[in-house]
């Protein structure tokens, strides 16, 4: 069958032509980094073939020997990375290279003109180190080629596709790019570079395999230059021509084999962080890993890794991630999510087992209890490793909280077997310190608790300020009692499944009548309950002027300063996570709340004092929206709350007081 020949150029979305711009002109003074990207993709598709190999050996054709070239044309001033894995059929063409990651496009764009912000403002390193690591962070490697090469070309032919299915983009990294039918005998894919006058350095063997060597030592599949003539004697007989007819001969430059296979013993932490760069796509080293070898019943290899940095996609639910799965040294998939799970989505690394079999799919991965085991072992093993990092050194724990706390905090509702010990490492804002910062651990928490406190006290907000403002901490912070301050979304989630830890019960102090325990004093308690009949006649008015709106209206012991606060039932939704489900666009209940007032202040005896029913009606009903504004909550009409609050401000006024 003869395919037509087909040539058309298309323009790159106006996204995409911004990151290419972007990408272009930043400044990177690491221009190596180009050879690294192209070399990991080649792999990456070497490693495909072999997968889909295992149920159609066709796709191999007559060369079941896979590898990754690299080859340089000095006269041509080009370097062309091939190999011949999967290859890229003219759609993938489009959908891939021409619209590069689309779903975070807009995001890159921003986050590198944010780099280039940071090295315009005299912090160059910061700021090239910062673009560097988008690019990996992004997922958009191959344009890194436009660093040092003012055009790039792609030929490419699919496995299973016949020669004349081959396919050629192009583009100078402007505003589009061109696809041109061409017949490729051959499978795989070969980018070349031609490259700029400034980076014509890579045009010496010797400078590219340096890189190899650095960059690429320990990619399990083998990478290839010519080899080198090194000027000996020529054959008798034989002249230039003759020679330059000759097929090239290749060797192995890089290493080859798989660095998780290897003893901890012969590996450096240079190793590591380089194979980590090659897994992840990573530009900055990773902040911690592990490398297990596991025998006996379920033999498996894993070297997991913790990042430095958060990746753009991580709060995207419908995104994958996880490890690559390989099963004795085969590569048989990416992003293998049943082997770690989603609280721990940010985990990079590998899992090679001995016992899986090569046609494992996706879905017997959901029904195997190899995989169980090995996910169960992965987990304790990451919380092993960050147990000790927070131990061992708090400071880098920090580093890693401030990227990846809020996933953590997840863990508690999806692991119940490990919730004791991913309580022990969540860490939380507090009354203790000044600042808003989330270094509180439960531990220090509990050992700081006050004689006779049987509760670990904490609040919900929108914001830290409003969680360290809130009217319910003035009865705590009058008796020293440390309220643990909880502003993320994900914190009402958290302790709706962390209900204790070490003990120690989890007691919301916006919920339910507030006990103290041995902290109350029984003068206090029972000046409250005499108050309560006392001023029956003030909480019944109150109670029927303000109807519906509220459940009771009571007393308040946990009040210092302000005049009222509202109060939600023991096991009813907090008013935050009301507040939070109908941001997002869910229903949430409608709950009438409790109204505690504090008989000691001026405006609640003023309250008590007024005879006039209407009057009596406007200051209840601007209390009771005080205090809603005081959780953070929205008022049903805001016009009516300044009407009333205007009208006792005049009636103030002309009163003289």
């Amino acid at each position: 069958m003869t395919v037509e020949a087909h040539k058309e150029t298309l323009e790159f979305k106006a996204e995409v032509s911004q990151v290419l711009d972007l990408v272009i002109s930043s400044l990177y003074s690491n221009k190596e980094i180009f050879l690294r990207e192209l070399i990991s993709n080649a792999s990456d598709a070497a490693e495909k073939l072999r997968f889909e190999s295992l149920t159609d050996e066709q796709l191999l054709e007559e060369d079941p020997s896979l590898r990754v070239r690299v080859l340089v044309d000095k006269d041509a001033g080009t370097i062309t990375v091939s190999d011949n894995g999967i290859g890229i059929s003219r759609q993938e063409m489009i959908d891939t290279i021409g619209s590069i990651a689309s779903s975070g496009t807009r995001q890159f764009a921003q986050a590198l003109k944010a780099a280039q912000g940071a090295a315009a403002e005299g912090d160059a390193e910061q700021g090239e180190a910062a673009g560097d690591a988008l690019i990996g962070q992004f997922g958009v490697g191959f344009y890194s080629a436009f660093i040092v090469a003012d055009k790039v070309s792609v030929v490419s032919r699919r496995a299973g596709l016949t020669a004349e299915h081959g396919v050629r983009w192009t583009s100078d990294g402007g505003g589009s790019y061109t696809l041109e039918t061409v017949e490729k005998p051959a499978r795989g894919t070969d980018v070349i570079l031609h490259l700029k006058d400034d980076a014509k350095e890579f045009l010496e063997p010797w400078r590219l395999r340096t890189i190899i060597g650095k960059f690429s030592d320990h990619i399990a599949m083998p990478v290839e230059m010519e080899k080198e003539d090194f000027g000996g004697d020529e054959e008798e007989g034989e002249d230039k021509a003759d020679k330059e007819a000759k097929a090239p001969e290749f060797e192995q430059v890089n290493k080859g084999t798989a660095l998780w296979m290897r003893s901890k013993a012969d590996l450096s932490d240079d190793d590591y962080k380089a194979f980590y760069k090659h897994i992840s796509h990573d530009f900055e080293d990773p902040l911690a890993w592990a490398h297990n070898r596991v025998e006996g019943t379920n033999e498996y290899t894993a070297l997991l890794y913790l990042p430095k940095r958060a990746p753009w996609d991580l709060w995207d639910r419908e995104q994958k991630h996880g490890v690559k799965l390989y099963v004795k040294r085969v590569f048989i998939m990416d992003e293998a999510d049943k082997l770690m799970p989603h609280w721990l989505r940010f985990v990079k690394g590998v899992v090679d087992s001995d016992d899986l079999p090569l046609n494992v799919s996706r879905e017997i991965l959901q029904h195997n209890r190899k995989i169980d085991t090995i996910r169960g072992a992965n987990v304790k093993r990451v919380l092993g490793l960050l147990e000790s990092m927070a131990k061992d050194e708090p400071e880098k724990y920090q580093t890693f909280w401030g990227e990846f706390g809020r996933v953590l905090k997840e863990g508690p509702a999806e692991d119940f077997q490990n919730r004791e010990r991913i309580g022990g490492l969540l860490r939380f804002a507090s009354t203790h310190n000044d600042d808003d910062a989330q270094n509180v651990s439960l531990d220090a928490y509990i050992e700081r608790m006050q004689e006779g406190q049987k509760d670990i006290y904490y609040i919900t907000a929108d914001s830290p300020a409003a969680a360290r403002h809130s009217p319910h901490l003035e009865v705590f912070r009058k008796k020293g009692v440390e309220v643990l301050l909880l502003s993320d979304r994900v914190d009402e989630w958290l302790v709706s499944h962390l209900h204790e830890y070490k003990g120690k019960h989890l007691q919301s102090v916006t919920k339910g009548k507030l006990d103290l325990g041995e902290l109350a004093d029984k003068e206090d308690q029972e000046k409250a309950e005499q108050a309560e009949k006392e001023h029956e006649d003030l909480l019944k008015r109150l109670k029927d002027s303000l109807g519906e709106r509220v459940n009771e209206v009571r007393v308040s012991t946990r009040l210092v300063d302000s005049p009222a606060c509202i109060v939600v039932g023991e096991h009813d939704m907090s008013a935050n996570l009301a507040r939070v489900l109908k941001a997002v666009g869910q229903e949430a209940p409608d709950m009438k709340p409790t109204l505690e007032v504090n008989l000691d202040h001026p405006l609640v005896k003023r309250l008590e004092a007024e005879s006039e029913q209407t009057k009596f009606d406007d200051l209840g009903m601007i209390l009771f929206d005080q205090a809603q504004l005081a959780e953070g909550g929205q008022l049903d009409d805001p016009a009516a709350f300044v009407g009333r609050l205007n009208k006792l401000m005049m009636n103030m006024f002309m009163s003289g007081g």
